[in-house]
């Protein structure tokens, strides 16, 4: 899973997500990309099961690219454990995603094949998502 190697800090805040996506919002390495409609986290493991989706459903067709990486640590505190006693330990990895940004890109697939992996895809995802083509204008 996607997660990384050296961070400046441990905990972070959980931040807001409101707003659209001004970076990462343009197909800019394949000719389709899958594009959030709405903002929220991803974990490294949808990220994954995402990827993994999306490979056997372009087979051996083309090349993906996944355009977000999992930067945010999320902490929770152990089960059963009273209020209190500060924040809890970091536990897993997330990305923040807001409306416009491109999470995967695909290239030397059929429309038709890229459609399909796309919308399997999309189920694995807790975000809205919308299939653009490369040069589209998005508004």
């Amino acid at each position: 899973m996607l997660a990384p190697t050296r961070i400046k800090h441990r905990k972070v805040m959980k931040g807001k997500r409101r707003g659209v996506s001004r970076r990462g919002n343009d197909v800019s390495f394949g000719e389709w990309g899958l594009m959030a409609t709405d903002c929220g986290w991803l974990t490294s493991r949808q990220i994954e099961a995402a990827r993994i989706s999306i490979m056997r459903g372009i087979r051996r067709y083309g090349w993906l690219w996944i355009r977000i990486f999992p930067d945010k640590p999320i902490t929770e505190k152990p089960a059963e454990t009273r209020m209190g006693k500060g924040k809890g330990s970091p536990e897993y990895w997330v990305a923040v995603i807001k409306p416009g940004r491109v999470l995967y890109e695909v290239a030397g697939a059929p429309e038709d094949v890229v459609r399909e992996a796309f919308r399997i895809a999309s189920h694995k995802l807790p975000v809205g998502t919308k299939v653009v083509k490369r040069g589209q204008v998005i508004v």
